[in-house]
């Protein structure tokens, strides 16, 4: 509990203590008057003080003047233990409530505790702790095991394990090692790492994070908004009613004014819509949570609702299906061995740092042999010559083959064929394809079985490579060969083919995918490995890559969305039902509390379940 809470709780319990007793006290008259009104004091003065506190700034019609008007009103007319009673059972449920949102909260500001307090900045008197903002991008930091990484940067020395979990929601730790790229946020779990600084402070992973999580609030759903502008005119209309019911019936009907003044009082009791004004915004603030707690970041609860109205999924290929990273994938060696072809492919291209060639090498696998290789020439657009060996060995595409008058064969595989000739004679080709992540499949068809009604692809390679990566992903429609300006007018499309009410949401992860991020109803970013831009003008980041996160995102908002309509229903007909109870005199102060604090409790007890996403 915090200091605060803590406080509400002996305050409760000494107003229940001093009501107890009073209670047991047989007093009549002013005497009983003075047992019941310390106990009212205790545990209501904070109310009335709010209560009068807004009065002055003009903020008459809130939750505090209706317990204050109702309560002394109980007072007025003789009923001490049941004005007390109200403002007591309505404190245990403003503690209850403070206690829901700060477990509410948790979920989120556990995000909080990956905001560094220092980077160590190696000198030539040892490693000195600084303020992460006061590094500059390309200095040196080094990261003790157990340390938070302060900073986005490159792995210039050392070999680690890092835990992601406060991004990612995974537990399994990601192994690094020189060259590797690690974000700031996580944790340095083993070895000792010395880091060269990519991004400054205020650009790094770990401060977007932040600046996402503490501004998710500011985006209202449209239920959140409607609830705001229904107690707008709903509490002064149920002051209305009460003032109206204290004096025209007893003037058409009779009956005195006491009966009907009581009636009143317990007509305000009843309500009181702090159930809607804290259990609905308390539900969104779960689901937003909940999401955190799985690696998704949603900027407001806005999109949290869009998301469940989820018509059409629009993919980005490349890094969001794709891994973005190649790999030799075939072998179509020609009057040589497969080991022969590769070697000579690799060590060719071993001195380029094209994405093709690292691919080459890394199927290699071999050490990088100087002596081996000479004469490296690069033809832009073509390919790779080299000696090898002694041996005039050309790479690269038909292109190249042509150039240098040798025929080679027709490539059938999908993926970029690279064709490999030695001392002129054609000795074949090896295929080099993008890798798909391995949930992507899985990713799709979540997102059939949770109703949505399409899945498309955009890509800018070419048609075979497109509609082969759909056909292995079980997607519906796939549109390849496209420029950024091409996949802009797709979503276009898209957007009026998508069934009324529903939403076209687009996954991307690169900066060519900020455009149309942004034109697309809900944009998901890959946050993990994705581009600032994208981050940027995306609605939800997805911190770990993963594309099955979006289905978990979509059922999330579905469960948010099924809580805040029930709080909205149960509340609402529960109060309706009572104040015409209570109108007609059916409906005693107790009832009108368990209207009002009972009711209250249950919505916030249900809007808590939007922070368990265990069995999403």
């Amino acid at each position: 509990m915090s200091k605060k809470q803590k406080r509400a709780f002996l305050r409760i319990v000494l107003g229940a203590l001093l009501f107890m007793i009073a209670l047991l006290i047989p007093q009549s008259g002013i005497g009983r008057l003075f047992l019941f009104l310390p106990a009212y004091l205790v545990v209501g003065g904070d109310v009335l003080w709010k209560a009068c506190r807004n009065i002055a700034q003009g903020q008459v019609f809130d939750e505090n003047f209706l317990m204050s008007i109702a309560t002394m009103g109980a007072f007025f007319v003789g009923e001490y233990p049941e004005g007390v009673a109200v403002m007591l059972f309505y404190q245990v449920g403003e503690l209850f409530q403070s206690y829901a949102v700060s477990r509410s909260r948790q979920s989120i500001s556990t995000l909080m505790d990956i905001r560094p307090d220092y980077a160590n900045v190696p000198t030539p008197d040892g490693l000195k702790q600084v303020d992460p903002e006061e590094v500059a991008v390309g200095d040196r930091i080094v990261i003790k095991a157990g340390e938070k990484v302060p900073l986005d940067g490159k792995v210039l020395e050392g070999t680690s394990t890092l835990d992601t979990s406060a991004l990612t929601g995974e537990a399994l730790p990601r192994e690094v090692e020189v060259g590797d790229g690690v974000i700031s946020g996580c944790i340095n779990l083993t070895g000792m790492l010395t880091v060269e600084v990519t991004r400054e402070f205020g650009e790094s992973t770990v401060a977007k994070i932040l600046d996402l999580v503490e501004n998710a609030g500011s985006k209202k759903a449209k239920a959140e908004n409607f609830i705001t502008k229904f107690a707008r005119w709903y509490t002064p209309a149920v002051v209305l009613g009460a003032a109206l019911l204290a004096v025209i019936p007893p003037l058409v009907l009779g009956g005195g004014f006491a009966n009907w003044g009581h009636r009143a009082l317990i007509f305000l009791v009843i309500s009181c819509p702090c159930a809607l004004v804290i259990s609905v915004p308390l539900s969104f603030f779960g689901g937003i949570g909940g999401a955190s707690k799985c690696g998704v970041l949603v900027k407001g609860s806005n999109y949290l609702e869009a998301l469940a109205r989820t018509d059409i999924v629009v993919f980005d290929k490349t890094g969001t299906l794709t891994k973005g990273t190649f790999r030799v994938t075939e072998l179509h060696p020609s009057g040589v061995s497969e080991q022969e072809l590769l070697e000579l492919a690799a060590l060719a291209e071993s001195y380029s740092t094209h994405p093709i060639s690292l691919s080459l090498q890394n199927a290699y696998g071999g050490q990088k042999e100087e002596n081996r290789v000479s004469d490296v020439e690069e033809l832009a657009g073509y390919g790779v010559k080299a000696l090898v060996d002694g041996r005039k060995v050309c790479v690269g595409n038909a292109r190249l083959m042509q150039k240098i008058g040798v025929d080679c064969a027709p490539a059938e595989a999908i993926g970029t064929a690279v064709h490999v000739a030695a001392d002129g004679v054609y000795i074949g080709y090896l295929v080099i394809s993008d890798v798909i992540k391995e949930d992507s499949a899985a990713a799709v068809a979540a997102l059939k079985k949770a109703g949505v009604r399409r899945t498309v692809m955009l890509t800018g390679d070419a048609k075979a490579v497109g509609e082969q990566v759909a056909g292995q992903l079980g997607l519906d429609e796939v549109h390849a060969g496209l420029l950024p300006a091409d996949k802009v007018d797709r979503v276009e499309e898209l957007l009026n083919r998508k069934i009324p009410g529903g939403q076209l949401v687009f996954v991307g992860d690169g900066i060519n995918d900020a455009p149309v991020l942004s034109r697309a109803d809900i944009g998901i970013a890959m946050g993990g490995l994705g581009s600032d831009a994208a981050i940027e003008a995306a609605d939800v980041v997805i911190m770990d890559d993963k594309p099955s996160k979006i289905a978990v995102a979509i059922r999330i908002s579905r469960k948010t969305l099924v809580i805040v309509k029930q709080n909205i229903v149960f509340a609402l007909g529960v109060k309706a039902l009572v104040l015409a109870l209570g109108a007609f005199g059916m409906a005693n102060m107790w009832e009108a509390v368990f209207a009002d604090v009972g009711v209250s409790v249950i919505a916030i007890l249900n809007a808590s379940r939007a922070l368990k996403t265990r069995n999403l």
